[in-house]
């Protein structure tokens, strides 16, 4: 049986989207003209115009009437060392990061975040759940599990304040840092797909990660579901990162 072609549009689309995370075109830049692309990819306009359009569905260009097409953003850089801190990471990359709640609960801790987070099997959990956004748009799903004897009050600082720091601070937590991180490639889901602004099926970057006090405790358990065309991971074990 022949395999299923890719559109020729969606092609056109992923080397595009290519272009803009290795910077060859930056933010504000304009890009080459429909009758530009379509002599570069050998295809008509129409399917160029298909191309654009999903690149603007997506939020990386913005197309100005009488004027041509721009790029809206460049990936974020996103260092994981071990001193992860979202707030500061974003600031660095000359973006205002914010961070929106879905949900929180306690309950029982399923059997690998008891594993992780070293607890007795069913022991309480504190779990946040909500999105990581840059200049209000959004470059992470992310679950957070805490130990939830260790720090009863976590989820009533986290509602304060949206720095996971700054809540860990308020319950003794002077500092931490990663203690290990998995990156593993996937397509989003439909419910991530919604989060993300992206469509069903796009590649996203999971993290697993696992944080730990100065004495070597975990302190937070987390997933983060990175949009793949948002952000660059950059991996190091430096002290500043």
């Amino acid at each position: 049986m022949t395999a299923p072609r890719t559109p020729l549009w969606k092609s056109i689309s992923a080397a595009l989207t290519d272009d803009l995370g290795n910077g060859r075109y930056g933010p504000g830049d304009k890009l080459p003209t429909e009758a530009e692309l379509a002599s570069r990819f050998g295809v008509n306009r129409h399917t160029v115009r298909h191309a654009l359009k999903d690149l603007s569905d997506r939020g990386l260009v913005l197309s100005r009437r009488g004027a041509g097409v721009f790029v809206t953003q460049s990936p974020t850089e996103y260092p994981i060392g071990r001193r992860v801190r979202f707030h500061q990471n974003v600031r660095a990359a000359g973006r205002l990061p914010s961070r929106k709640t879905l949900s929180t609960e306690t309950r029982a801790a399923d059997p690998r975040e008891a594993r992780a987070l070293d607890l007795p099997q069913g022991a309480p959990v504190h779990v946040a759940e909500g999105l990581s956004l840059a200049d209000d748009q959004p470059l992470a799903h992310f679950r957070s599990v805490f130990p939830a004897d260790r720090m009863p009050d976590l989820l009533v600082h986290l509602a304060e304040t949206s720095s996971v720091t700054e809540a860990l601070k308020a319950c003794g937590v002077t500092d931490y840092t990663r203690k290990s991180t998995r990156v593993t490639a996937k397509l989003a889901t439909a419910t991530q797909a919604l989060h993300l602004q992206c469509r069903e099926g796009d590649p996203v970057l999971r993290t697993i990660s696992l944080s730990v006090d100065l004495q070597g405790h975990p302190v937070e358990y987390g997933h983060t579901w990175f949009s793949g065309d948002r952000v660059t991971l950059t991996l190091g074990d430096d002290e500043d990162v």
